[in-house]
């Protein structure tokens, strides 16, 4: 009986769900259905938990909105969610974050992990690409070293043909602001 459960439950869920817990910071957009209008609301907030599993999975975002704080709950697998984006996400160690109910204003901020997983990759690609830039210029200066004779004889060449004198062709010195 459980496994014909279980298969109806697997045909519900939704995929492209991104990961997230509890202190992240998420920008919900759901469907709004007013009488034969329909469209997307934007809610965003701190995630204040993640509870159950299967179909049955919801997660509950708080927000403080003109001074007020405003919990929604949310069925994660509701066709009613167009998407869910993850915005900071957030260095705490609890997984319910019932504690920021009482809090208002800048009291009730998570702090944000700065190196997590997504940015130890950004770095780690930013490292390879400072790497191969500095290597080609070190490359470079090599034929620029072996061609600096040529190119003092053919920079008097341009002012004559262009008829001004040698002491414009010159930059002027650029004075700081």
């Amino acid at each position: 009986m459980s496994n014909v459960i279980d298969s109806l439950e697997r045909a519900q869920l939704r995929e492209g769900i991104p990961q997230f817990k509890a202190g992240d910071t998420v920008r919900v957009h759901f469907k709004v259905i007013e009488g034969q209008r329909q469209r997307i609301q934007v809610f965003e907030g701190i995630v204040l938990k993640r509870q159950g599993a299967g179909a049955r999975e919801t997660f509950t975002v708080r927000k403080q909105s003109f001074g007020v704080g405003v919990e929604r709950t949310f069925p994660l697998h509701s066709p009613k969610i167009d998407k869910i984006e993850v915005t900071a996400i957030g260095d705490v160690h609890r997984a319910k974050l019932y504690y920021l109910r009482g809090k208002v204003g800048k009291k009730a901020r998570v702090r944000e992990r700065r190196y997590g997983p997504e940015a130890a990759a950004a770095r780690s690609t930013e490292k390879k690409t400072v790497d191969a830039t500095v290597e080609p210029p070190a490359a470079a200066e090599q034929p620029a070293v072996e061609s600096e004779a040529p190119a003092e004889v053919e920079a008097p060449a341009e002012p004559e043909a262009a008829g001004e004198p040698e002491a414009a062709a010159e930059p002027e010195p650029v004075k700081p602001s």
